[in-house]
């Protein structure tokens, strides 16, 4: 406990300064994912001890055979969305907040009811049938790493999965009508066409993420509730975006979400 404790203390410590390290310290440096959660759990009670706010919901990661190998996983991984790094569409952030401003064009989901352990596992019918609403969202990954590539999943993990921000769009209540694996979504650079992609880039389908989170939570002690947000993974290639810059993720029918970067840090 003391390791985990100092982990997320060395991490905590490196937000709160908005500074990079390589990587946790050999002493303390989680070996595993489970070792990673639990600094992650305990990084999460300092950053709302300090910045108020609650655990709003979930973002899903590493949701695609790229990025999986190249941090040799065969699975996601996830991290909290907390209350305080939230933002409705369309937000304006000042870009000095953020080290790195990954970003990455993501389905989301609000949950309509709890998913409790002792119903585990869930398939992705009974998942989908949980679900309130659809939301086009943006996620701001950012990293206490100074080479996010070069560390391993589990600090990957324990630094909250690397999310910096999270904005969200109007829910769409009727998203069931959509086909989610084929639909595209288009980043929009400073009103440019820059990315585009599908759902299937989400293990194949957004709600293929929610059900393995859904799942994964299960095995860990924890469940899905209702109010939950999930974003469940990058849709399109990231983007690292610059001061100035005017970012719209598009996904057509399904609505627009959008962010603005200052000029100056």
């Amino acid at each position: 406990m003391e390791k985990i404790s100092s982990a997320a203390k060395f991490i905590a410590q490196l937000r709160f300064a908005l500074k990079q390290e390589p990587d946790i310290t050999d002493d303390i440096r989680p070996a595993d994912p489970l070792s990673g959660y639990a600094v992650q759990e305990e990084l999460v009670k300092r950053l709302l001890s300090k910045n108020a706010g609650q655990i709003a919901g979930y973002k899903v990661a590493c949701t695609n055979k790229l990025a999986q190998e190249l941090l040799g996983v065969d699975t996601p991984f996830y991290g909290r969305l907390l209350s305080y790094l939230i933002h409705r569409s369309p937000a304006h952030l000042n870009p000095g907040d953020f080290s790195m401003r990954c970003i990455e064009a993501e389905f989301a989901f609000e949950m309509a009811e709890d998913l409790p352990r002792e119903n585990a596992p869930y398939d992705v019918d009974r998942v989908a049938a949980a679900v309130s609403a659809l939301l086009p969202a943006i996620e701001i990954v950012d990293t206490r790493y100074t080479d996010w590539t070069k560390v391993s999943a589990p600090s990957l993990i324990a630094d909250n999965g690397c999310n910096g921000a999270w904005v969200m769009g109007d829910p769409c209540r009727q998203w069931q009508q959509f086909d989610l694996k084929t639909h595209r979504v288009d980043l929009m650079v400073n009103g440019q066409p820059k990315l585009r992609g599908f759902g299937s880039e989400v293990l194949g389908h957004p709600l293929n993420s929610l059900t393995w989170l859904a799942n994964a939570l299960c095995e860990h002690g924890k469940f899905l509730k209702a109010g939950d947000l999930i974003s469940t993974g990058v849709c399109t290639n990231i983007y690292l975006a610059e001061p100035g810059d005017e970012l719209v993720a598009n996904f057509g029918n399904l609505g627009k979400v959008s962010l603005t970067f200052s000029r100056a840090a």
